[in-house]
């Protein structure tokens, strides 16, 4: 094929951005997930930290200048119209993306796999706890608050939820075969889809 891109949405704590990692460096091909965050910042000539906020939150607003004075627009939605851009121009090339329901924009073109990848909740909160270095219990809590945030941007975006198969190639749950095991079996479907 002359270029493949593949999207990954993902369950906090289920493995998708070390998952995509692995399968961009076997591939030789671009890995893109919260980059974009800073991407954007940049174009938008906005602080990094209210750009997270507007990326999480619905109604963000900002002001800017004009001849009349100041006015206000909504950032969320400027973040999400310039990650669609991002994304686009991203799939250009042969790449991973992780998140930012890549899957949903790019959903009209050709030679893009989209994947979602879950977990039980208990073995993503054990994932935390080993990654972050902290308790259970906040482990438990970061789980809920990214599933909750991740859900309502999804939702707000497509108007679907992360985890509907519409618009999904294929779900893997990670626990199954651990990330290394799921890479692997990606990189076969990947193989078989370059045979056809």
């Amino acid at each position: 094929m002359e270029k493949f891109v593949i999207t990954i949405g993902c369950e906090y704590g289920a493995g998708g951005p070390q998952i995509g990692k692995m399968l961009s460096e076997t591939l030789g091909i671009e890995y893109y997930d919260r980059d974009l965050v800073d991407k954007i910042a940049h174009q938008l000539g906005v602080d990094r930290e209210l750009v997270e906020k507007a990326d999480t939150e619905k109604k963000v607003q900002y002001e800017f200048e004009t001849t009349l004075g100041p006015r206000y627009a909504n950032l969320t939605n400027k973040v999400i119209y310039l990650q669609e851009q991002a994304i686009e121009q991203m799939a250009e090339q042969p790449c991973v993306i992780i998140g930012r329901s890549a899957n949903y924009i790019l959903q009209d073109q050709d030679n893009v796999l989209n994947l979602f990848i879950y977990a039980p909740k208990e073995v993503r909160v054990q994932s935390i706890m080993e990654q972050a270095g902290v308790t259970r219990e906040k482990a438990l809590e970061m789980v809920d608050n990214n599933d909750t945030q991740l859900h309502e941007r999804h939702k707000y975006i497509t108007g679907t939820s992360r985890g509907d198969r519409n618009g999904r190639h294929m779900l893997i749950d990670s626990s199954m075969l651990g990330w290394e095991g799921t890479a692997k079996y990606i990189l076969m479907l990947v193989e078989m889809l370059n045979e056809k």
